[in-house]
């Protein structure tokens, strides 16, 4: 079992930043790949980035590719998500996921069996 929870959103004016943590408690937060997806209103959950369970895959949404940085910290069971430029589109709930499964990350909201409640950002233009 892993709870995931999420912090750090808020209201943001265009061009800039926030970080967002997802703290996870269990045993397998290391060896579990983790993820960031999003929400925007009235539209479907995206992924936004993914992260190998040692840190050293990365993938990312082409939306978001060259603002934003996915990282982890294993000892503090803890994934991040460094929104940089921030943009009215990237309005959304943002969810943390794990995938306990498998140590290589992937884009597929299917492969996440945990999700953490959401944490809201909006931006202003």
């Amino acid at each position: 079992q892993v709870q995931l929870v999420e912090s750090g959103g808020g209201l943001v004016q265009a061009g800039g930043s926030l970080r967002l943590s997802c703290a996870a408690s269990g045993r397998t937060f290391s060896s579990s790949a983790m993820a960031w997806f999003r929400q925007p209103p009235g539209k479907e959950r995206e992924f936004v980035a993914a992260i190998s369970r040692s840190g050293g895959t990365l993938y990312y949404a082409d939306s978001v590719k060259g603002r934003f940085t996915i990282s982890r910290d294993n000892a503090k069971n803890t994934v991040y998500l460094q929104m940089n430029s921030l943009i009215p589109e990237d309005t959304a709930l943002y969810s943390c996921a794990a995938d306990t499964t498998r140590w290589r990350p992937s884009r597929d909201i299917d492969s996440y069996d945990y999700w953490g409640q959401g944490t809201q950002v909006t931006v202003s233009s």
